[in-house]
């Protein structure tokens, strides 16, 4: 796999992913288990070192009185979300869209593939959330393994936003929406 030109800032660091997505896209398509190991290496890379743990799916359905909240444009949350998730936004992210929940509750934060959740539960833990995580491969993981996912009217769907075409590559299961 070719190295990687790291570059700084707000627009290097989407050159950085755009490169990164397009390099594991071409290595899975050469790989004999594509998704699950570059999949594995694209997480590894977007959660860097990070400060909020991750819980997997299977660790998430083990959990009780747990907040969901969705980190994905309002868009992609109305095509479908988590059951009983909460939608609370990324780029317009405020703390004030969150102040009902306890500072003591257990939150566990989502997106496609868990960068924007990422970012969001590290404004959560320095505004005094105390139980932040960070769901591991986030909504695609989720569906990925079969996993029920509501349209707003709280009814199943199959529909998930898939955010492009070049992150929809990692959604192996339900259909893909990008409007």
């Amino acid at each position: 796999m070719p190295s990687a030109i790291l570059l700084t800032g707000s627009k290097g660091m989407k050159t950085n992913l755009l490169f990164l997505v397009s390099t594991l896209t071409l290595a899975s398509s050469a790989m004999a288990q594509p998704a699950s190991s570059a999949y594995k290496t694209l997480l590894s890379t977007l959660y860097g070192n990070s400060t909020v743990p991750t819980v997997t799916v299977v660790e998430l359905k083990k959990m009780n009185n747990v907040v969901l909240l969705d980190t994905r444009e309002k868009k992609e949350f109305d095509v479908s979300h988590l059951p009983n998730a909460r939608w609370v936004g990324y780029d317009d992210f405020i703390l004030d869209r969150v102040k009902d929940i306890p500072r003591t509750a257990n939150v566990v934060t989502y997106c496609s593939v868990g960068y924007r959740s990422d970012k969001v539960g590290d404004k959560l833990k320095a505004a005094g959330y105390g139980n932040v995580h960070n769901l591991y491969g986030s909504l695609f993981e989720w569906v990925n393994q079969g996993n029920p996912v509501v349209d707003n009217s709280g009814k199943p769907t199959n529909r998930v936003h898939a955010f492009s075409r070049s992150w929809g590559i990692w959604l192996k299961k339900g259909e893909k929406v990008y409007e």
